[in-house]
């Protein structure tokens, strides 16, 4: 398979290495980041004049390394490699292996010629552990599965087709080492059932093990669909005869999210520009992941195509809310109605903001009509967007709202200032 640089991580990895912090790159396991580590930063060490010697890794999920896994063996050992004053870079993979992993990072810290980085897997190293184990000398580097950008760079076949295989198993990099449906397929729902799930039972010890199952089936068939904790509990109660709480839903929610599995994508008043607490959308990290679960069942490509875009914004490091524009109908009896239009996304990254609308198929002028009306009632300047799924020229109309292609989007880096 052709090598994929990850470009996006690594300008992120050689900027902080101007810093004194710990490089903590986190994310799905399989998404990429030990090769990111051992073997895309090394060479770029290397490249620099680093001396290999100075390069000191440790893969702590090796068996060979399992005497490492004890944090007095780990420091003694990487204290063992210091015999000089010049610069020492320390790469550790699946950090969590180790018990008081952050006592022996702390411990690094205080040497004046280390830079530290590590990977830490979803249920066994979360997000929400770098803040309160380093306490401001931790920066987190999230890592996502393969853009469709970076996909398409190892892809021998057309767009289109790339595009298809991509919505369909999604961009874990092993997943383009397969040659056929099978592999593909044998391999996703292995990793979904003996790495993913596996790790959220052991680390929280549910005992519910059949309700854990069917809300990742209830979220996996509701991609991009508005709903809540509560909600999804009284589904429970409804369709299942569970007595599962409110609380153990919202429990089991969260894992999920914290785990890297999902995202949660909060509601915003784009008028009132104040958040909305309920409901939520959640979308998938990976769709190859989300289609195995359902055996491949539910592939409607709106929905799926959604859950992409999605990706791709979070991918570019934007924060992504749904967009909800409050009006105000008279009725057949001239009585007035208050509802809510929706924006899909709703896209910060400083202070650019975007509203974005997904539209697989615009096939008649009402369509048209229905996905613009939304955009058309946010009367401030931030660019609007419709992205499509085929192929067009890109167009803008006279309200300044544009329309390209999902080719355009996600394979173009500026696609949304085209």
């Amino acid at each position: 398979m052709k090598r994929i640089e990850r470009e996006r991580y690594l300008d992120d990895l050689i900027s902080l290495g101007k810093t004194d912090l710990i490089k903590v790159i986190t994310g799905m396991r399989r998404c990429g980041k030990s090769y990111l580590l051992f073997e895309i930063f090394t060479s770029y060490l290397e490249s620099i004049g680093t001396a290999q010697d100075h390069i000191i890794k440790v893969d702590l999920e090796d068996y060979k390394n399992k005497k490492l896994r004890n944090p007095d063996n780990l420091y003694r050992y990487v204290e063992s490699r210091i015999a000089d004053n010049d610069k020492y870079y320390i790469l550790l993979d699946e950090i969590q292996m180790i018990d008081d992993f952050e006592g022996v990072l702390n411990g690094f810290l205080k040497k004046r010629n280390v830079d530290i980085y590590v990977t830490g897997s979803n249920a066994k190293f979360l997000s929400k552990d770098v803040i309160t184990e380093f306490r401001g000398r931790g920066f987190e580097i999230k890592m996502y599965p393969l853009s469709f950008r970076e996909y398409m760079s190892a892809y021998s076949g057309t767009i289109q087709a790339g595009f298809n295989e991509y919505m369909l198993y999604g961009g874990l990099p092993q997943i383009l080492s397969y040659e056929t449906e099978e592999q593909k397929v044998r391999y996703l729902k292995a990793l979904f059932d003996e790495t993913y799930i596996k790790d959220i039972k052991e680390r929280y010890k549910i005992r519910r093990n059949d309700d854990l199952e069917d809300l990742i089936n209830i979220i996996a068939s509701d991609i991009g669909a508005l709903t809540n904790p509560n909600k999804l509990a009284n589904k429970f109660m409804s369709e299942k005869k569970s007595d599962i709480s409110y609380e153990t839903v919202k429990d089991y929610i969260d894992y999920l999210c914290d785990s890297f599995l999902i995202e949660k994508s909060t509601r915003y008043d784009i008028k009132g520009k104040r958040y909305v607490n309920t409901p939520y959308k959640y979308y998938f990290m990976d769709l190859g992941l989300r289609n195995a679960r359902l055996n491949f069942r539910q592939s409607e490509r709106n929905h799926i195509m959604e859950n992409v875009i999605y990706n791709e914004l979070r991918y570019r490091g934007f924060n992504v809310d749904v967009g909800v524009v409050p009006i105000v109908k008279t009725n057949g009896d001239g009585k007035q109605q208050r509802s809510n239009l929706e924006v899909e996304f709703v896209c910060n990254l400083g202070s650019r903001r975007y509203y974005i609308q997904s539209a697989y198929r615009i096939e008649t002028d009402e369509k048209a009509q229905q996905e613009r009306a939304s955009l058309l009632k946010v009367d401030d300047s931030f660019k609007k967007i419709i992205v499509i799924g085929e192929e067009t020229p890109v167009l803008r109309d006279e309200h300044g709202i544009t329309t390209i292609s999902i080719y355009d989007f996600l394979l173009k880096e500026n696609s949304l200032e085209l």
